[in-house]
């Protein structure tokens, strides 16, 4: 199985504050590996890294074996294979769900408007969202909103697929609808690296799970390693007040 993502000891400092250190992970096609840890242990730092959105200070990203963290790489290109839904939406409230879909694949890979909204009509009548596509962001539910962010992630055919806490805005009762749409495309056999608190859905999707702490993968396994029978201390105390809180 070839390696979608590979990270070779990626440091990131933000002024003297170390948010990555000498982290190393490998992403194999068609998995998907759940980060998890506290707030602050690195998670969205180290998306934003791989969609490079943020620079690192040292070590390499290689996306299908390209150094994608090197300063002479056209960014725009390597975006165009990455997909990022951020936990916040990120919708153009002024263009309407279809429009929101159609202009990545107009934009950045230079497709036709006809051909553009084709494959937004078949996403969002696979995803049970096709009644929306005239309406705008502020008239749909939070959920509703982020399947469209993820929609519209998928339209230009990623290769690699970054959800950062996507359910962390939503009401309770809208998570699952949003989940349902990852396990779909896990099912597809999309290679996705996702941050999450929802530890019952990382048991369901993960290929791998990865503790973060400081900054570092403290652990790394399956889920039935990680979650059900954890080694490291810090992994242990993380799970336990995650499992306290959701008891609250």
């Amino acid at each position: 199985m070839a390696n979608v993502l590979e990270l070779r000891n990626i440091r990131k400092s933000f002024n003297t504050e170390l948010v990555l250190a000498d982290l190393s992970l490998v992403v194999p096609e068609h998995t998907a590996t759940v980060l998890i840890g506290a707030s602050g242990s690195g998670k969205s730092t180290l998306l934003r890294c791989i969609n490079l959105l943020e620079s690192i200070d040292d070590g390499q990203i290689l996306l299908d074996g390209l150094e994608i963290s090197d300063p002479k790489i056209k960014v725009d290109e390597i975006r165009r294979k990455l997909g990022m839904v951020f936990q916040s939406f990120n919708l153009f409230p002024h263009k309407t769900v279809l429009e929101n879909i159609t202009l990545a694949p107009v934009k950045v890979q230079g497709k036709s408007l006809e051909e553009a909204r084709s494959i937004g009509i078949a996403l969002l009548t696979r995803f049970g969202l096709l009644d929306k596509s005239d309406q705008y962001p502020d008239r749909l539910s939070g959920g509703q909103q982020q399947r469209v962010a993820i929609i519209r992630s998928l339209a230009v055919n990623p290769r690699l697929l970054l959800l950062d806490e996507v359910t962390s805005a939503l009401d309770p009762v809208l998570v699952n609808e949003v989940l349902s749409i990852v396990r779909d495309l896990k099912q597809d056999g999309m290679t996705m690296v996702l941050a999450t608190h929802e530890m019952g859905f990382a048991t369901q999707v993960a290929d791998q799970v990865c503790f973060l702490e400081g900054g570092n993968i403290l652990e790394r396994g399956s889920a039935k390693e990680v979650l059900e029978n954890p080694k490291n201390p810090s992994t242990v105390e993380f799970l336990k007040r995650v499992h306290q809180a959701g008891r609250l």
